[in-house]
């Protein structure tokens, strides 16, 4: 049996699990956790290795236009996921008639400049870097070195072979932790199912749904049209062929842990190495097309609760605002958190309706992870196509006459 069925199989069973046996469910929340552990373990060194590696044998002018094309992308996407966001929220209306409660008190976030994410992308202690995860650090890091090596010439040959031998281990060590996919789906997905029953969900149904809704038609229509249009491959295959990293975005809630898988599926595309391994970590990163269209349905929400009629221009400014606070919060932990906050504050809407989110904020991640992993997949494949680097040979090749 093909390694997606039996993922998704694991995430059915689990879901079935968590519900009927909720009281046990708990107990496999470790298999879980280990599992994503396994999973980020590899993120850094394999992001480091293959990208010093992809630097090192690319031409600087390539790496320049793969990252302004990925840039480029990704704030054009993430202006429509928020447009989609707003144009579903505004149709559903999901926080008509809730009933407020009492609200939890929520701390004030300080929201970032830009000019500082900038500077913060530039390490000072590239070591901390490594320790803390900080991927926007590594990318910039990896540049600086890989072209230092390249500029070396023949005496960076040795540490050259060192990092290709590096990334190739831990492709290795990555198909080893995905054969665990099945197992640790399943476990996330029976914990997740018993810990957010009805009860929790049903008051929520509306905005839960929105969100499903956009995220849905942001991955069919907008990612669709560009891998039939820019990319010509069959959006089909290409769903087919992500599967597997969508589904375990879904269940662990981390395009991070997605990550080894994402690196799998862009090979079953025909994506050059060169170039998946500049795109995906940049993906990793400034794409956050599920975290906008949430940004946009939530605000929706909030005020709606609150009674708050947004217009037109208040609108546009949240989709202004998202765009912008995807870049300049790219790279500070709780991303999320933080667009959120400069989103409601962008409008007027008052903080306090974070509190109304946050109880299902893990159901809600799980659809706003899967969109974000779904548009890491397209970066690689659409970049790879206007480039024309696509290996069309393997692109075509349908999933199940690929080696797992």
């Amino acid at each position: 049996m093909k390694l997606y069925y039996k993922i998704f199989i694991g995430l059915v069973a689990g879901i079935i699990f968590g519900y009927v046996f909720s009281d046990y469910a708990g107990y496999l929340k470790p298999i879980g956790d280990i599992f994503i552990r396994c999973l980020r373990m590899i993120v850094v060194p394999l992001i480091f290795a293959t990208l010093v590696i992809g630097v090192y044998n690319a031409d600087i002018k390539n790496l320049a236009k793969y990252g302004t094309q990925t840039v480029v992308y990704f704030l054009f996407t993430t202006a429509i996921a928020v447009t989609i966001g707003l144009i579903v929220a505004n149709i559903i209306n999901p926080g008509q008639g809730l009933e407020l409660g009492e609200l939890t008190e929520v701390k004030e976030v300080a929201p970032v400049t830009f000019s500082s994410v900038i500077v913060n992308m530039f390490p000072i202690n590239p070591i901390a870097s490594f320790a803390n995860a900080s991927v926007l650090q590594i990318i910039v890091f990896a540049l600086f070195f890989g072209t230092a090596m390249s500029l070396i010439g023949e005496k960076s040959k040795p540490v050259a072979a060192f990092f290709d031998s590096i990334s190739e281990i831990m492709f290795k060590i990555s198909e080893m932790v995905i054969k665990l996919a099945p197992y640790g789906v399943f476990a996330l997905m029976a914990w997740t199912s018993s810990k957010y029953g009805l009860d929790i969900i049903l008051p929520m149904l509306k905005l839960i749904f929105a969100v499903f809704i956009a995220s849905l038609i942001h991955i069919l229509v907008t990612y669709g049209l560009f891998i039939k249009y820019v990319a010509r491959i069959s959006p089909i295959s290409f769903f087919k062929k992500i599967a597997e990293p969508a589904v375990v975005g879904f269940s662990t809630c981390s395009a991070a842990a997605a990550f080894p898988l994402t690196m799998r599926a862009q090979k079953q595309l025909g994506v050059p190495r060169e170039v998946s391994s500049f795109t995906l970590p940049m993906a990793l990163t400034i794409n956050m097309d599920g975290t906008a269209i949430y940004q946009a349905i939530a605000a929706i929400f909030i005020a709606n609760a609150f009674e708050v009629d947004l217009s037109i221009p208040q609108q546009g400014m949240i989709v202004l605002t998202a765009v912008l606070a995807s870049v300049g919060a790219a790279s500070i932990p709780g991303a999320g958190l933080i667009m959120l906050v400069m989103v409601l504050e962008s409008v007027g809407l008052p903080l306090e309706g974070i509190a109304l989110v946050a109880g299902i904020d893990r159901v809600l991640d799980m659809f706003r992870t899967t969109t974000n992993v779904v548009g890491d997949n397209t970066s690689g494949v659409v970049v790879s196509a206007l480039n024309n680097k696509l290996d069309r040979k393997i692109t075509e090749t349908p999933l199940s006459e690929l080696e797992d």
